[in-house]
Formats: C-alpha cells, structure tokens, sequence
C-alpha cells in the first residue's frame, strides 16, 4: 500500500476520516499538528504565537518528511501543509497518494462557527473564506478529490476514499 495523505481545509474532518480510513486499512494513522504540538510541546495556537508562522511551517515539512519515510500510513495533514510546493514533492516523490476532503465553504464555516479548536489561522469569518479561497487551487492539485456535502460520518468518508484510492494505492 502506498501512503494516504489526507488534505483540505481546516474543519475538513481529515483527523477524524483519516482514523477511520487507517482503522479499515489496519496501518499506522498519524496526525500531522498532532505530531507538531508534541514536537513543540505546546499547542498548534501557541507554537504560531510564540515562533510564528515560519518556524511552524519548516516543522511542518520536517515532521511531512518523516512520515515520507515510513510505509503503509495514512497522515492527516494540517490545513495549509499541501499549499506548500515543497510538501506537494515530499508527498509525489514517496508515491504517496494526497486526498482532497473538499467540503462547500457553507459547511466548512458551520463548523468552524461552532469549533475552530484554537486553530491558529482562524481570525474571523471573511478572513477564514478569503484563506478557503485562496487555498482551494492548491488542495485541487490532489490526486484525488472526494466532493463532500458535510452530512456524512467520518466512517462514510473512509469508505469513499477507499473506493477512489483502492485501485492507485495498491
């Protein structure tokens, strides 16, 4: 099996889908922020208003590189990794396969509205849609995009990805 990187704007549901999808597939799930604020030792809010975006970003490739050398994991990336070229290379040259999880922007704000989780990037509602807006050409060069209404389970989703990743993943 080759990796899964899941992508997509924060409120996708990539943490909660890619569990799912890595439960299904019995391999190794790994969330990328995740992995960041242990390596920080604080949380994703707090390493953006300590180091700033910069420092965070360069961890961000680092610990994408790393999760580049293993096999047969599915890696939840934060809203922003894929936007960078360079991550887009990590993850094309480890024949990892990148999944757009791509939500309306009405659903994406619902959510947001009721849990932005601390997310650093997350200021108010037109600088959140200009963000989407700005970030959704990037997330298009994934290999694979799974249209989403918002209404389906994390479990519904892992099916769907595994349905369109199947046959380019094995």
């Amino acid at each position: 099996m080759r990796n899964i990187y899941l992508v997509g704007f924060m409120g996708a549901g990539k943490t909660l889908v890619g569990a799912a999808l890595a439960a299904r597939l019995g391999c190794q799930f790994i969330d990328l922020d995740e992995r960041l604020g242990e390596r920080f030792g604080v949380s994703i809010s707090e390493v953006f208003a300590v180091h700033g975006e910069g420092i965070f970003r360069a961890a961000e490739t680092d610990e994408l590189a790393r999760c580049a050398d293993k096999q047969d994991v599915v890696v939840a990336t934060g809203g922003g990794a894929f936007c960078v070229g360079h991550n887009r290379e990590i993850i094309s040259e480890s024949k990892g396969v990148s999944v757009y999880l791509d939500l309306p922007w009405e659903e994406l704000d619902r959510r947001l509205a009721v849990d932005n989780g601390g997310r650093p990037m997350y200021a108010n509602t037109e600088q959140v849609r200009s963000l989407f807006e700005e970030r959704r050409p990037e997330y298009r060069r994934a290999d694979v995009s799974i249209v989403l209404e918002g209404s389906e389970t994390p479990d519904e989703v892992a099916d769907r990805v595994l349905g369109e990743v199947a046959p380019c993943a094995i």
